[in-house]
């Protein structure tokens, strides 16, 4: 892990922290950034590994707990997101996990959005009862349900915005203020949104964290995960001991290939929300669409909030076809750019139906609750031209209504 204390590279802009922050030169003076595969490091004496199990000097003792590679990461991706700490994890999954186990134990109370991604479900509502842990869901949107349902005392605070896949904006500064009210840290899960687009730590969020498997890389090459904060506390009494015990750290492969995905995040990200813009406004025009959801569009139901939490309207655009599933697969299955895949943030634009791969595990009154139907579709936009896209996206829907 890392905590960032440059005076030089905090008066940096986000582009230049992206490329240079957090580099560390070998004795070779590499001009990319080294990859340091060990698992272990060696010491000069008895005496200095007794001092450095101790904690009496500051040097990496075995890669579970820190790694060169592995720091310059987390000391970029902190810079970019204005954070004091960042800790690298396995996969996003264990961000998740580790964002809310870590501090959690038995009795303790979780109050989380109801829209989120099918596993972030998962450990919420089944995995969490299993250590004790009472858990209570709410709609995103609704501030009155927040309200309520924070007025007994909480521990952790966990939501997404944009939520996936409906891009549901929930407000960050009046949940914070709800969760600390109730003595609760609000973890926010910033990947729709990526840390170029929305930075929750400046809307009262305490623990950031990312999936950085998707536009971090941006390539579909690593897996890997990222947690954020400025709560020392936080880090020091319940992720630290967590992470060093579990297990669940970043590999050095992984972090240096995320690691260079951070140079061109900004540059990716801008190209993805330039062609998303396009791309909603002429689906949402289209015959045999019943719905365009996107945050920059006008008609958004919170566009509003959307234009004062985040930079543009995002990377990702969700829609509703008439007909159903049959619809929707003969959509799917007659693209010939667009990939049908569960992934995203990826430089190839990619597709799913949520009702079926994402949430399947969702009962259908839960589904029909967070309005995915069975004609929903999530586009991640890519880095294709945009007017092969609208062909190809075009051509789709005139197979679907004609066959």
């Amino acid at each position: 892990m890392s905590k960032v204390s440059s005076s030089e590279y905090k008066r940096w802009r986000s582009a230049t922290r992206l490329v240079r922050g957090g580099t560390q030169r070998s004795g070779f003076d590499e001009t990319s950034e080294g990859i340091f595969m060990t698992s272990g490091y060696v010491y000069d004496s008895a005496e200095s590994a007794e001092a450095a199990f101790k904690g009496e000097s500051a040097r990496y003792i075995y890669s579970r707990y820190a790694n060169p590679t592995v720091t310059m990461f987390e000391e970029r991706l902190a810079l970019l997101e204005g954070a004091e700490y960042c800790v690298g994890t396995s996969s996003g999954m264990a961000a998740v996990f580790a964002s809310l186990l870590s501090q959690l134990k038995a009795g303790e109370r979780v109050v989380a959005s109801r829209a989120l991604f099918g596993s972030c479900h998962y450990i919420i509502q089944d995995m969490l009862p299993n250590f004790g842990i009472n858990v209570q869901f709410v709609d995103g949107t609704d501030l009155v349900q927040w309200e309520a349902a924070l007025a007994t005392p909480t521990k952790a605070v966990f939501l997404e915005t944009p939520s996936n896949p409906t891009l549901d904006i929930i407000d960050l500064r009046k949940v914070a203020k709800l969760a600390h009210a109730s003595g609760a840290r609000l973890i926010v899960d910033n990947v729709f949104a990526t840390p170029i687009l929305q930075h929750p730590l400046d809307f009262g969020a305490d623990i950031v964290m990312y999936s950085a498997t998707k536009h971090i890389d941006g390539q579909g090459r690593a897996l890997g995960g990222a947690i954020l904060t400025n709560d020392a506390e936080f880090i020091d009494d319940c992720l630290t001991p967590y992470m060093r015990h579990t297990g669940p750290a970043m590999s050095p492969m992984n972090a240096w290939i995320l690691l260079k995905g951070l140079e061109t995040l900004k540059i990716r990200v801008d190209h993805h929300v330039r062609s998303a813009i396009i791309i909603a406004d002429f689906l949402s025009d289209h015959e045999g669409i019943e719905r365009v959801l996107y945050p920059g569009l006008d008609n958004h139901p919170q566009h509003k909030l959307a234009k004062s939490q985040m930079e543009e309207g995002g990377t990702m655009v969700t829609f509703e076809l008439i007909g159903g599933k049959e619809a929707a697969f003969k959509f799917l299955n007659a693209l010939e750019i667009v990939d049908i895949s569960n992934n995203l943030g990826d430089a190839k634009s990619l597709i799913t139906h949520p009702a079926t791969t994402t949430h399947q595990r969702l009962s259908e009154e839960d589904r029909a609750h967070l309005s995915i139907s069975d004609g929903m579709v999530r586009l991640s936009v890519g880095l294709e031209d945009c007017e092969d896209l609208l062909e190809d996206l075009d051509q789709a829907l005139k197979v679907m209504r004609c066959g």
